[in-house]
């Protein structure tokens, strides 16, 4: 087997659903074709826990090797594969979350105090808590933790779940800096790309021109694709339109609003290119999202 991605590298398995956006699981490195995975991305988080055995961990141009006993925090939209050490399998825990578990709703202070410093912050990657520093333990212990209360699967099992996610990101926020960046010269186009993820961000619901986003960040609009592609793997007005699906999520699954009225909030002038776009991006249409999400929660 492989990891299934798009022609951009995008991860198209579900990581959870948009009530309660996680997925853990136990993976281990034989089971894949070539025993690794192949170079991919997501929107989500991810922290990779070692369980068995270590790992050559790439995510976009830092490699890390990784032993037993030791994590990875990889952050959103950051291309990462893994490969065997040595020729020896590798089992690990895999804990996959959407950031909003933990903000709950943009601009809260959740978002814009805690969260914000880190998936804001194009030159954070990854961060290793390969037990170098004594925090680092606390970390891991919280980690196995997570894996307990997943094993265990108790009722109150989203709950328990979510208790550890603000644990591990309490430790994080109180020991690393996360105002760390980069200094080559790729920090002026991290920030380019920050500044057209923020126009992005508080536009989408209005019809977006590739002339106002190049505006936005004054170059011209073949700079600003060739930009965007290079650094965000995935053509700009292909992110927007997903970013737009995404957005579209929870009115979607919260409301009895119709369909061409979500798919005009999320900035879709037309219900049938909303619904084509929705099928392309999540696999259903629309109302058969709707009616699963429904049906899961009954």
């Amino acid at each position: 087997m492989q990891i299934l991605t798009d022609q951009f590298q995008k991860e198209l398995k579900e990581h959870g659903d948009y009530q309660f956006p996680l997925l853990i699981s136990n993976e281990r490195l034989s089971k894949y074709d070539s025993n690794s995975f192949l170079w991919h991305w997501h929107p989500e988080i991810e922290l990779t826990l070692i369980t068995q055995g270590q790992m050559i961990y790439e995510i976009n141009n830092e490699m890390f090797h990784l032993c037993q006993g030791e994590a990875l925090f990889g952050n959103t939209g950051v291309l990462h594969t893994g490969h065997m050490y040595e020729n020896m399998d590798c089992e690990y825990v895999s804990i996959t979350f959407d950031p909003r578990l933990i903000y709950s709703y943009e601009n809260s202070i959740f978002y814009l105090k805690y969260v914000s410093p880190f998936i804001q912050n194009l030159s954070l990657f990854s961060i290793c808590f390969d037990l170098t520093k004594s925090w680092h333990k606390e970390i891991i212990k919280i980690l196995n933790e997570l894996v307990t209360i997943h094993q265990q699967q108790q009722d109150t099992y989203e709950i328990d779940v979510l208790i550890k996610l603000l644990e591990f990101w309490k430790v994080l926020y109180l020991n690393y800096d996360s105002t760390q960046t980069i200094t080559s010269p790729e920090q002026y186009n991290y920030e380019r790309i920050r500044s057209i993820l923020s126009f992005i961000e508080e536009n989408y619901s209005h019809k977006i021109t590739l002339e106002e986003i190049a505006d936005h960040i004054h170059i011209c609009k073949g700079e600003c694709c060739r930009i965007f592609k290079q650094y965000m793997k995935i053509p700009l007005f292909k992110f927007i339109l997903e970013y737009r699906i995404e957005k579209s999520l929870k009115d979607l699954v919260a409301s009895n609003d119709s369909i061409g009225d979500i798919a005009a909030k999320a900035g879709f002038g037309d219900s049938n290119y909303y619904s084509h776009t929705f099928y392309k991006v999540k696999g259903c249409s629309p109302t058969e999202y709707r009616k699963k999400a429904l049906n899961h929660h009954k």
